[in-house]
């Protein structure tokens, strides 16, 4: 077989120049995935327990995209040695700007950064690992400091591609940008004031522990569960199911209210009766009331009612009681039983509630 039209050139390249790249590729593409399979399972060995309590599904599922990238660039870089410029393009050379700089910068860019996402999910991974692990403890600390852990672990990730892709791609001196760094520091500084605030205000709530995961915290006019404490913010989960984010500054500068800590939870409100009702009526009722609160199996032996004022158009009796838990379900289940109990008072002592109303007198001359 001649095999002579291979050694044939176009653009400054042979047939069999050609042939070798796309070969690559090509063998590339077909193998991908199952060499992302077994690197991938090659690298679950090498980090962890084959009895993980996350497993190597969930391993694979985060690592195969990532390293099929990192793959194919290999194979791209590996068919790519085989192909050169044609000569008649006069490129510049790589150490200087132009075509054939920007071609090899930007793929080793774009090589680091699929490593670098490598790294990521591994950190992700990890991070599972532990939020398991925190899962079987008692102690809630543990699910909020891994987490912000976690988060350390990608900001050092992130602050050492910068370093590689500054060094390796734009040729930067590292250590002449690290002196430049520390004179520059203040100023730096000055520039991320708030942001250095709240990471500060990150380690002061991790220290001083005015909350953990978990925990329904009022700031502000703000109340929900604390679902996440990172970097710079906190994140609360409110009751309409909403997500809001406050600066951690925030979260220890302002007043902040920890409901989980309360013991117990308390209610209070008054309860208008019509004016048609007598005294009588009214004592009858304030004691069965208080009775009732007494004995309720989720309320405390603290709960007073007593009548209180004379409203504009009502007798006011004044309800206070403490539930017996921090929950917000609890909560609102004692609030609906109590006040079904103190209808059924209202009405067994033939008395009304009042609602706002105005009597008109006439007289005539």
């Amino acid at each position: 077989m001649d095999t002579n039209f291979l050694l044939e050139e176009f653009f400054g390249n042979t047939l069999e120049d050609y042939a070798w790249f796309l070969g690559a590729i090509i063998l590339g593409l077909i193998f991908k995935k199952l060499i992302s399979k077994y690197l991938s399972q090659l690298l679950f060995k090498f980090i962890t327990k084959k009895d993980s309590e996350v497993g190597v599904d969930k391993f694979n599922e985060l690592l195969i995209k990532p390293i099929g990238f990192c793959i194919i660039l290999s194979v791209i870089y590996l068919g790519g040695s085989y192909i050169q410029y044609p000569p008649s393009w006069n490129l510049a050379p790589e150490n200087e700007l132009g075509l054939r700089m920007l071609i090899n910068k930007g793929f080793s860019l774009i090589y680091i950064y699929s490593i670098f996402k490598i790294f990521l999910r591994l950190i992700d991974y990890i991070g599972l690992i532990l939020l398991k692990r925190a899962e079987k403890t008692h102690g809630k600390m543990d699910d909020q400091l891994i987490p912000f852990i976690i988060d350390i672990a990608k900001v050092i990730a992130y602050v050492l591609a910068l370093i590689v892709v500054l060094g390796s791609v734009l040729g930067v001196n590292i250590i002449a940008l690290t002196t430049g760094l520390g004179i520059g520091g203040l100023a730096l500084a000055m520039a991320s004031k708030e942001s250095l605030e709240n990471l500060l205000g990150s380690f002061t709530i991790f220290l001083d522990q005015p909350f953990i995961v978990g925990d329904i915290v009022t700031v502000g006019s703000v109340t929900g569960t604390v679902e996440k404490v990172g970097f710079r913010s906190t994140r609360l989960r409110t009751f309409d199911k909403s997500l809001v984010t406050l600066p951690n500054k925030k979260m220890i500068d302002a007043e902040l209210d920890n409901l989980g800590m309360r013991p117990v939870r308390r209610v209070k409100f008054n309860l208008g009766l019509t004016y048609d009702t007598t005294a009588e009526q009214i004592k009858a009722i304030v004691v069965d009331i208080q009775h009732m609160i007494n004995q309720h199996e989720k309320t405390n032996q603290d709960g007073k009612v007593r009548f209180q004022e004379f409203g504009s158009s009502s007798l006011d009796i004044m309800i206070m009681y403490f539930v017996d838990s921090p929950k917000w379900d609890d909560l609102i289940n004692v609030k609906e039983d109590v006040n079904y109990k103190i209808m059924e008072i209202v009405k067994k002592h033939n008395s009304d509630f009042a609602f706002p109303s105005t009597t008109v007198y006439l007289q005539k001359n």
